[in-house]
């Protein structure tokens, strides 16, 4: 018998890897990608924290299999991985998790209290008093044009607006396209994150009503301060291939800045600046799918 799988913790993985043309499968105990000629490109896929599936992309059962045993997330997106049409779940999720956050988003005072302490990360400062979220969203709004309107002065991008059409996107202007391709990057790895640590990316307090509104709140925390300014930095350039220079980008700074590491306890800081105790699990509750044992060595040591 095969010896347990040993999952990386999500913070020492690789953050993306973008397919496209190739069939996904699991050969010869190898995840695999099999293009159009034969050739076979192994991955490590227990190393990487989400896999972003591109048009011409098929995936074997085997492989959806192997993928959600390492906790990797399949997430198949359009052009240019802007646009999300479905994800896996890679086993993370926890019903005493699940009901903590949604007792948040469902009493308004938590909710609030959470909102805010968002607000506080992602500017560097608490907001006004006696404010409520839509105030507050409307207030970040305004915030966010005068940040993108700063940057593009900065590096000396012409910027009208944020706009972009996923149903064209060769229509949009490079500035537009590369922020868009960075921010799809960062809820990618977020993403994987908001399913690793047992959250529901559908449950938000900022952002409501869509698939992925937890993990847009998340990805907003970090936005401004990551991504937008290396879309804006590529942009800059007028690169041939405006995407795939801001993929790049994006990984080496998601691996520079070790943000993979830094997502799940900044979830955790956040939903407890709701004020409200977390649920103990049940007694019958199932394990986390990748639960960290104990280790014989100290922080710097493998056993």
């Amino acid at each position: 018998m095969l010896p347990p799988l040993k999952p990386i913790a999500m913070k020492e993985r690789v953050s993306m890897l973008f397919i496209e043309r190739g069939q996904i499968d699991v050969l010869d105990g190898a995840f695999v990608v099999v293009d159009k000629t034969g050739v076979r490109t192994q991955i490590p896929v227990g190393s990487i924290a989400c896999l972003m599936l591109e048009p011409g992309t098929r995936v074997s059962h085997r492989a959806a299999a192997l993928a959600a045993r390492v906790g990797t997330l399949l997430v198949w997106v359009g052009e240019a991985g802007v646009r999300l049409y479905a994800s896996g779940q890679p086993g993370g999720a926890r019903s005493d998790r699940l009901l903590y956050q949604a007792k948040l988003a469902l009493d308004e005072k938590a909710r609030l209290r959470v909102v805010r302490k968002m607000y506080e990360l992602r500017f560097g400062e608490k907001p006004p008093e006696r404010r409520s979220v839509e105030q507050l969203r409307g207030i970040e709004g305004v915030r966010v044009r005068k940040i993108y309107q700063a940057l593009a002065k900065r590096h000396g991008v012409e910027w009208k607006r944020r706009d972009y059409n996923p149903e064209a996107w060769g229509s949009g202007d490079i500035p537009n396209r590369c922020v868009s391709s960075a921010t799809a990057c960062l809820y990618g790895i977020t993403e994987a994150a908001v399913l690793a640590a047992g959250y529901a990316p559908a449950v938000g307090f900022i952002h409501t009503g869509k698939p992925l509104s937890f993990v847009y709140d998340i990805a907003d925390i970090f936005k401004f301060d990551s991504v937008v300014p290396l879309a804006f930095q590529v942009a800059a350039k007028e690169p041939r291939e405006p995407e795939r220079s801001v993929r790049l980008a994006c990984r080496d700074l998601f691996r520079q800045e070790k943000l993979l590491g830094k997502i799940i306890p900044t979830i955790e800081e956040i939903l407890a600046a709701g004020g409200l105790d977390a649920p103990k699990p049940p007694e019958d509750a199932v394990q986390p799918a990748f639960p960290s044992p104990d280790s014989m060595g100290d922080a710097g040591h493998h056993s």
